[in-house]
């Protein structure tokens, strides 16, 4: 379910003029968030390991991206591993409002590494560090990263029910997912979110996305801004971009918000002025031609 939030011109908290989604509207817990969030993924080192180059740059990212609106954060503690909760935690804690997202179920074996780990020992320890190291009692909302396709995916689904019971997790999401994943755990636990592969360039989870848009379930996409040759100077994100009077970023993420009230985007950066631009695009509304002319640009 989605809240209609007024355009707010200020250029002091441009994100708050994304609007708000409401997490599990039709339940007894609801959470309201703003609409554009910020992914904690890029304040991590080169291949997201390690530590960035700059911990104070890092920190200070994070606090500017909740004096520009955000509420909304998005990590995972395989970001690092475990290097981008701390620092949320040293930047932000005790939150004061900011909804902090995280997730778990992959493992790291070195840089660009991931691997799915979804046994429910393994995912009961994800949760009790992810408390551990974000200083929280209960998360907001918790996600399972990946699926592990070689434990029953019914077995992850009931050890997630469990830590929701004992009251660890007080939100639960999925990433990467199909429609029939979501029915599946649905049959476990509320589903609120998911996160899929979605920008301007592939529309590979469109099918998902819709479901999203008429069940009440947020969509966050991940890779929000597409690649390189998406925005590349001769593109035709670029002209359009230009045409505008913004950047490719901006126009890929206002596309974003235009195109779903479920919309959830969480663009990451290391880059104060990057993080000024990718905040600034919730105030950028897109006519009826320019948002067609987008939608052409679809590959996937």
């Amino acid at each position: 379910m989605t809240q209609d939030a007024a355009r707010d011109d200020s250029t002091e908290r441009p994100a708050a003029a994304s609007g708000t989604f409401t997490l599990a509207a039709g339940g007894d817990d609801p959470l309201t968030v703003t609409r554009l969030g910020f992914g904690a993924m890029r304040i991590t080192g080169p291949g997201i390991w390690g530590e960035p180059d700059d911990l104070d740059l890092a920190r200070a990212v994070l606090r500017r991206a909740v004096d520009l609106g955000v509420d909304f954060i998005d990590t995972a503690d395989a970001y690092g591993p475990d290097v981008s909760e701390d620092l949320i935690r040293e930047a932000l804690h005790p939150y004061d409002g900011t909804i902090i997202a995280t997730k778990g179920a992959l493992t790291r074996q070195g840089p660009d590494q991931w691997e799915p780990v979804g046994r429910p020992a393994y995912l009961r320890q994800c949760v009790q560090m992810s408390l551990r190291r974000l200083g929280v009692e209960r998360i907001d909302l918790w996600q399972l990263h990946r699926i592990d396709p070689h434990v029953p995916a019914e077995e992850q689904f009931a050890a997630i029910a469990e830590f929701q019971r004992e009251g660890l997790i007080r939100h639960v999401g999925l990433s990467e997912v199909t429609v029939a994943d979501v029915e599946a755990a649905r049959e476990h636990f509320e589903v609120v979110t998911v996160q899929n592969l979605y920008n301007v360039a592939n529309r590979s989870a469109e099918e998902l996305l819709d479901y999203c848009e008429r069940e009440g379930i947020g969509f966050i996409p991940w890779f929000p801004l597409g690649g390189r040759d998406l925005a590349a100077p001769d593109s035709a994100l670029a002209r359009i971009a230009e045409r505008v009077g913004a950047t490719p970023g901006q126009v890929a993420l206002a596309w974003l918000l235009q195109r779903s009230p479920v919309m959830l985007p969480i663009p990451g950066t290391g880059s104060l002025g990057h993080l000024a631009e990718n905040c600034a695009s919730a105030l950028i509304t897109l006519d009826d031609e320019t948002v067609a002319e987008l939608d052409r640009l679809a590959t996937g």
